[in-house]
C-alpha cells in the first residue's frame, strides 16, 4: 500500500514539522502568506484563501482530491474548528478533534469548565467581575496563543489594572506554582491515545518551549491520556500542566495541536513511531495500537532558528549563510 498524501494546514514557520511530514510522502503545505518559509520543506506549495473565507475549505478539498490526500492537519489554533466542521459535514480527511471540543479548547475560560465537567484538574479560575479565591493569579485572554498578553497580578488593584488593560476578553487564573510540564500526546482517528510524552519547559519564548528534556513520568502520561480519551482527540494535542506543591497537577492549557516544542517527541519516540509517521499510516487506513509510555527519556531538545533565500520569482536558491547548515561536525565539543 502506497503511503496516502497528507494536507498541513497554516505552516508558517513550523519548518521543523513539514519537512518531517516531507521525508515520508507527499507533503501539501498550505497557507495564505507567500512568504511563509515552512513551505518550501513540502514537495506542493499552495496558496490558500484565508480561514474566514467562504472558499477557504472548498480551496482544501480541491488540494485533497488533487493530491489524493488521506489526512489534512492544522499547524495552528486558528483553523481547528473550521475543520472540524468540515470533517463532521464529509467534506475534509481532517485529524482533528469535534468542532465543540475544538471551540471549547480554543477559548481557556471554556477550556477550565471542560476540564471541570470531565472531573480533570484544572487551576481555580474566575472571569473578571468575579473576585478570586487568592492570590497570585494571572490575568489571561481567553483566546489565543504564544504567551500572549498574560499577566501576573499580587492583589485585586493590579488583578483590575491588567483586566482594564488587556483589550480583550480575559479570565483570572490562580497562579500555579512548581515546575511547568507539557505533554505531547497523539490520538487515533477513534479518539483513543496513542501516545502521551511528557516533557520539561526550560526556557520557553513567546509560549514556544526551545528548551527541554523528555521524562518518563507515570503520572504525567496517565493524565495525557486520560485528557485525550476523555475529550476524544483526534491527531496531535499538547497538553501544558503545573504541579503545584499544594494542589497538585493543574492542566492550564490544551492546545488540539502540534506544540511549539514538536522535535521533543520526535527524538524521543522508538523507531517507526514518530508522530508524523503514526499520522502516515493512519492516513493510509492503517489500524495502529496505543504504546503508552514507550519512548526514550532523558532526551533533550535546544533549538534555533535558521533561513531560506528566495529568487526573484520567489523560488529557493539553495544559497546558505553557512553553506551546508549547521552539521552534526560542528556541533560536537572540540
Amino acid at each position: 500500500m502506497s503511503a496516502a498524501a497528507i494536507l498541513l494546514t497554516g505552516v508558517g514557520k513550523r519548518y521543523d514539522i513539514v519537512s518531517s511530514f516531507a521525508a515520508l510522502t507527499k507533503t501539501v503545505a498550505a497557507d495564505p502568506n507567500p512568504l511563509a518559509p515552512a513551505q518550501y520543506a513540502a514537495q506542493i506549495r499552495a496558496r490558500v484563501p484565508l480561514i474566514e473565507d467562504p472558499e477557504y475549505v472548498p480551496a482544501l478539498q480541491a488540494l485533497c482530491a488533487e493530491h489524493e490526500v488521506g489526512a489534512v492537519i492544522p499547524l495552528t489554533d486558528l483553523d481547528i474548528e473550521v475543520l472540524a466542521r468540515a470533517r463532521e459535514e464529509g467534506h475534509l480527511p481532517a485529524l482533528v478533534p469535534s468542532a465543540e471540543v475544538a471551540r471549547r479548547t480554543y477559548d481557556k475560560y471554556e477550556t477550565h469548565l471542560l476540564l471541570g465537567e470531565l472531573g480533570l484538574p484544572s487551576p481555580p479560575t474566575v472571569l473578571p467581575q468575579q473576585e478570586p479565591e487568592s492570590y497570585p493569579v494571572m490575568v489571561k485572554p481567553r483566546q489565543g496563543s504564544g504567551a500572549r498578553s498574560i499577566h501576573l497580578a499580587h492583589d485585586r488593584e493590579q488583578k483590575d489594572f491588567f483586566v482594564d488593560y488587556v483589550k480583550e476578553p480575559t479570565m483570572v487564573q490562580r497562579a500555579m506554582g512548581g515546575p511547568e510540564m507539557s505533554i505531547d500526546c497523539l490520538g487515533d482517528t477513534q479518539g483513543r491515545c496513542l501516545n502521551a510524552i511528557p516533557r520539561t519547559m526550560e526556557e520557553s519564548r513567546g509560549g514556544e518551549s526551545i528548551k527541554g528534556k523528555v521524562v518518563h513520568d507515570e503520572e504525567l502520561i496517565e493524565l495525557g491520556a486520560k485528557v485525550m480519551e476523555s475529550l476524544a482527540v483526534r491527531g496531535p494535542a499538547t497538553i501544558q500542566v503545573f504541579r503545584d506543591p499544594e494542589m497538585g497537577l493543574g492542566i492550564t492549557d490544551v492546545n488540539t495541536r502540534f506544540g511549539g516544542a514538536f522535535p521533543a517527541p520526535m527524538y524521543a519516540a522508538l523507531e517507526g513511531r514518530t508522530y508524523p509517521e503514526l499520522i502516515v499510516r493512519m492516513a493510509s487506513g492503517e489500524t495502529l495500537q496505543p504504546h503508552l509510555g514507550e519512548f526514550r527519556a532523558g532526551r533533550t531538545f535546544t533549538r534555533y532558528y535558521w533561513q531560506l533565500e528566495l529568487d526573484e520569482n520567489m523560488q529557493p536558491t539553495g544559497r546558505e549563510i553557512l553553506p551546508g547548515g549547521p552539521s552534526l561536525e560542528r556541533c560536537k565539543n572540540r
